[in-house]
């Protein structure tokens, strides 16, 4: 099969042929249609975990996918060949990923059925930024008429959350970049504030002098750049970052509720948004499609940021096919 893999901790990424595995003792072997690209891809790729977890080389980048199920292993009850799964593929100890034409999973590991409206290409863009954006909405406690500011609302992830917290009734601020303010607006956004005119907290406070009632910070990448977001917050409110970048016990003192979010997916969360996201009450922004052969590349641009939507590998027999998304991606 191909995949895409790096052979060391800061290799660059390469297509190889590797042997299909084969399912063991409660695995699933899943064909793979399309592949979820995430910055969380390369920074594991770079070393991000290589103190906390065993890592196995060659390593298959990748975590996001979906696929259907092309054999199973002994006891697995969950799930049979010819299921529509999706969900995180990453098995780093066993050097496993989703970039990859198969991979294995374990039946009790974080996939889900898809339904039969949703396609490969949006379940597969859906499992990192949309649990995020979900979890990280409910860790806010919101309640309808708070106002809540999403800083860094242009990625995967921030669309997400502002669909989210616009189910909760809050009144959403958004930061955003002006040819994407009319988009975001319509996934929910009562503001769009345009950091490149002046630093977003500033806008904030002018706007807002009482204060805001909850902060999702998914761009700040440190404690000590965080303080001017932080004092956006009026005692009680909740300041959450993605890059654990708060200091809950410094803002506690200041009456503010700080957390650091971790992305952790379950089988029922991912059924939640896959379900969400077939009856178009999850909108999911898709930049672009690229074909496996041409991911490393792909990776390379994408490492830049400024993505306003998502990156999805397709293998072989996805890209062959020719009814891909429309212009937009949008749906």
């Amino acid at each position: 099969m191909k995949a895409v893999v790096v052979t060391e901790f800061g290799a660059q990424p390469e297509l190889v042929d590797l042997p299909t595995p084969e399912p063991g003792p409660g695995e699933i072997l899943v064909r793979i249609h399309a592949a979820g690209v995430n910055p969380f891809d390369w920074k594991v790729t770079d070393g991000a975990l290589k103190d906390s977890v065993q890592h196995a080389f060659p390593l298959v980048m990748g975590s996001d996918g979906a696929g259907v199920v092309e054999k199973t292993g002994p006891g697995v009850t969950r799930f049979r060949p010819g299921d529509r799964v999706y969900g995180q593929f990453m098995r780093l100890p066993q050097g496993q990923g989703s970039y990859a034409e198969y991979t294995l999973a374990e039946q009790d590991g974080k996939i889900a059925l898809i339904p039969d409206t949703l396609s490969y290409t949006l379940a597969a863009a859906l499992p990192t930024a949309g649990v995020t954006a979900y979890q990280a909405v409910q860790a806010a406690h919101l309640e309808h008429g708070h106002t809540l500011l999403i800083n860094g609302a242009s990625g995967g992830v921030g669309q997400s959350a502002i669909q989210f917290a616009a189910r909760f009734g809050a009144r959403v601020l958004a930061t955003g970049t002006p040819d994407l303010a009319d988009h975001l607006r319509e996934l929910g956004a009562h503001t769009v504030i345009d950091f490149t005119q002046a630093p977003t907290h500033e806008q904030v406070t002018a706007a807002h002098p009482e204060g805001i009632d909850a902060v999702i910070d998914l761009v700040t990448p440190t404690a000590g750049d965080i303080d001017p977001i932080a004092g956006l917050l009026r005692t009680g409110g909740t300041l959450l970052s993605t890059n654990h970048a708060t200091d809950p016990d410094t803002l506690a003192i200041r009456g503010v509720r700080g957390i650091n979010l971790a992305n952790n997916p379950t089988a029922e969360t991912l059924t939640t948004l896959a379900e969400l996201a077939a009856i178009g009450e999850l909108r999911v922004r898709i930049d672009t499609e690229v074909p496996l052969a041409d991911a490393p590349a792909t990776i390379a641009k994408t490492r830049a940021g400024h993505a306003t939507g998502k990156t999805v590998v397709i293998p072989l027999w996805e890209a062959a096919k020719t009814n891909r998304l429309d212009a937009t991606g949008i749906r």
